[in-house]
């Protein structure tokens, strides 16, 4: 069986979809795979000069591409919420949520407006909330889906201290904050497909990971500018990481393909999951703790006021 390719994609005319971080890597490709296929795509990003740069890099590849600009800051609750509103007054339907924006590799603690971990902040707590505000906007198609992408790294943490979002006493260490955020990211979709089957909607959830591809969120661990590091990611990115339109992959996959039914974790099927097509893969241990999942899903209203399902 050949594997899983862009081809397979099916039309998407009439479906509008919205991606974060769409300005650059996994999401640029997301967003031009999706309007390829005839989608309406939203870029929702933090900068317009660069998703405006992002939209011509489309057209370029895509003339007919329907593309528009959501002004969205994740690490600040006040824009997730405007950028809500603003899509909803533009569109009645959201056929596809992807949650795609990240941060990564800050090497000192740094704080969302509203006080969390940058990195939890932004990838997980903003992206709960985006999914709330927009609830109603998924609930109105007959096939929506939200896709959370995460990461391998959500494998690192060994624990999820809830009640310490802004590492105030969690030794810090960024990348096991990061994989915290990634862990989040899983625990939130899983959570909210079951709360949606159990609600009755026709919404399915499923999350993806790009495994090792050569994306700018890579020189984000290098903040210090440590030459030999530079060197490395630089290195092992034109060596081993795959390029961003195969990383997209598994992203496109859990977000299209006909046979999703909710709860998939869409991955690499290759060594260690880092290269390879888009494969089922299995989340780790954490991230199939229903109870975590839960405790975090009533934290993540708490901290963002935003109570759905």
């Amino acid at each position: 069986m050949a594997p899983w390719s862009l081809e397979q994609i099916p039309d998407l005319t009439g479906k509008t979809a919205l991606v974060t971080g769409a300005n650059s890597g996994i999401g640029l490709e997301t967003a031009r795979a999706l309007a390829a296929r005839g989608a309406q795509v939203v870029l929702a990003c933090r900068s317009e000069t660069r998703a405006q740069a992002a939209i011509a890099v489309i057209h370029a590849t895509v003339p007919a591409a329907r593309l528009e600009f959501l002004p969205l800051d994740l690490s600040d609750l006040d824009s997730v919420r405007g950028a809500a509103a603003q899509f909803s007054a533009r569109h009645r339907v959201l056929d596809l949520l992807c949650n795609n924006a990240g941060v990564m590799g800050h090497a000192a603690v740094q704080l969302t407006k509203q006080g969390f971990e940058m990195q939890f902040g932004t990838n997980h707590v903003g992206h709960f909330a985006l999914a709330g505000c927009l609830l109603e906007r998924l609930a109105a198609s007959r096939s929506a889906r939200v896709v959370a992408v995460s990461s391998v790294a959500h494998r690192v943490p060994r624990s999820l201290d809830l009640d310490d979002p802004a590492f105030t006493r969690t030794r810090y260490w960024h990348f096991d904050a990061y994989g915290r955020s990634k862990l989040a990211n899983l625990l939130f979709v899983f959570e909210l497909q079951r709360r949606a089957r159990a609600a009755g909607l026709a919404l399915r959830a499923a999350a993806a990971h790009p495994g090792y591809s050569a994306t700018n969120i890579t020189s984000a661990t290098n903040q210090n500018g440590n030459v030999v590091k530079d060197f490395a990611v630089r290195f092992g990115n034109a060596l081993m990481g795959m390029p961003p339109a195969k990383g997209a992959l598994p992203t496109l996959y859990a977000a299209t393909a006909p046979g999703i039914e909710g709860g998939e974790f869409i991955g690499p099927g290759g060594p260690f999951e880092l290269w390879g097509a888009p494969a089922p893969v299995k989340p780790g241990r954490l991230a199939q703790d229903e109870a975590l999942a839960a405790a975090l899903w009533q934290k993540s209203e708490e901290w963002t006021g935003v109570r759905w399902l």
